[in-house]
């Protein structure tokens, strides 16, 4: 029956993100990047781009870290949730998807503030009759 599976996956998506980084496998992604640098998939250059790739997806997970307790929790569970959909996973996806979700929030604050700050109020006007 599909209800049950879809109540199942719906149930999943809403569960709230636990409050720290979560540990992603990047190895499928940084062997599909290696793999795209190198001439062959035979090239020796491979091993070593998989192993850079995986020393920064390592150093951005840190910085996550660093930085997890600055989002909201809303954005960690909608960029989190993204990034592990589809099967290959990246600190770096899930970094750049928190920082625009953070950006956009802010610029659309900024927006409302300036726009409350310059809307002209009705107090003070009158009308005339002609």
């Amino acid at each position: 029956m599909i209800l049950p599976a879809a109540l199942a996956l719906g149930a999943q998506l809403a569960m709230p993100v636990a409050d720290s980084v979560p540990r992603l496998n990047v190895d499928q992604v940084c062997e599909g990047i290696a793999q795209q640098g190198g001439v062959t998939f035979h090239d020796p250059a491979v091993a070593q781009e998989k192993k850079n790739c995986l020393e920064s997806e390592q150093a951005i997970r840190e910085e996550l870290v660093k930085q997890w307790s600055s989002f909201s929790s809303a954005d960690k569970t909608a960029c989190t949730n993204e990034s592990e959909m589809g099967g290959e996973s990246s600190y770096t996806e899930l970094l750049t998807c928190l920082e625009m979700a953070r950006d956009v929030r802010k610029m659309h604050s900024e927006t409302q503030d300036a726009s409350a700050a310059t809307a002209p109020t009705s107090r003070g006007r009158s009308r005339s009759k002609q």
